[in-house]
């Protein structure tokens, strides 16, 4: 193993390695749909494009059609951007509904989609480029890789093997396992007997690792924040002040660990 390598490389799914942008769109649009009973089930015209790089806000999949909701409310994209999570909120008590059943209904919709148009579901998630080509890289490697994510990891799972990448299932740590990524990260350097230092933790949402950094136990973890993923121009300004958070680009990424 090259001396500036990692032991062990935990990657987030979407955002550093898939571009589900327009899966999240059309999935969200869908279980809004269902969730507020709206009468025209043809999202209005440019709600896509102001939905895209809104994304940054959300934190797990239930809050995407919520999302939509708050930009049908009218609700200004500033507003959003500093305001999410208590908008959010008020739009749930507002309604009278709980997360947990948003989820459902989003993941119902995904099945259903996935059952009966496999195809048609696998060809609105992208990844990103040269990204399929690195996680064959990693995966052949003496590099252990993990991928940590709040995406279902049958999901994450289905999208891999449509591109001929095989990863058993103890490697992925999708929402099934209810517990924090930085959890999951204690977890792996326990299993592999390792010091903190070794492993690198790739995340696209800046608030996630700065609660990594935040963790005495964790302080010597790796982090990059993936500056092509769904953050936001003052999120990877911060990242590019913080000591312990290097900002990296998807062409570093892709290129071997060195170049990071």
């Amino acid at each position: 193993m090259m001396e500036n390598s990692p032991s062990i490389l935990a990657l987030d799914f979407d955002g550093v390695i898939c571009d589900g942008l327009i899966e999240y769109f059309q999935v969200a649009w869908r279980a809004y749909s269902g969730v507020w009973h709206a009468e025209n089930k043809i999202p209005p015209d440019g709600l896509a494009e102001t939905f895209y790089p809104l994304r940054a806000v959300i934190e797990t999949g239930w809050e995407m059609p919520v999302l939509i909701k708050a930009l049908i409310e009218g609700i200004s994209e500033e507003q959003i951007y500093q305001e999410w999570h208590n908008i959010s909120k008020q739009i749930l008590e507002k309604d009278n509904l709980k997360s947990q059943d948003i989820a459902k209904e989003l993941d119902s919709i995904r099945d259903e989609w996935i059952n009966n148009d496999l195809d048609g579901w696998l060809s609105l998630n992208r990844f990103y480029p040269g990204t399929i080509e690195k996680i064959r890289s990693i995966a052949s490697s003496s590099v252990e890789l993990y991928i940590i994510t709040t995406k279902e990891g049958r999901f994450v799972k289905q999208l891999l093997q449509r591109w001929g990448v095989e990863l058993n299932s103890e490697l992925i740590f999708g929402k099934e396992v209810k517990r924090p990524k930085y959890e999951i990260i204690r977890e792996l350097i326990k299993k592999h007997n390792i010091s903190p230092g070794n492993v690198w933790f790739v995340e696209d949402r800046l608030k996630t690792l700065q609660v990594v950094k935040k963790l005495p136990d964790l302080q010597d973890v790796k982090l990059f924040l993936a500056s092509w993923g769904y953050n936001t121009a003052s999120e990877r300004e911060a990242a590019k002040n913080d000591e312990r958070i290097k900002l990296i680009s998807l062409a570093q990424f892709v290129q071997d660990s060195f170049a990071w």
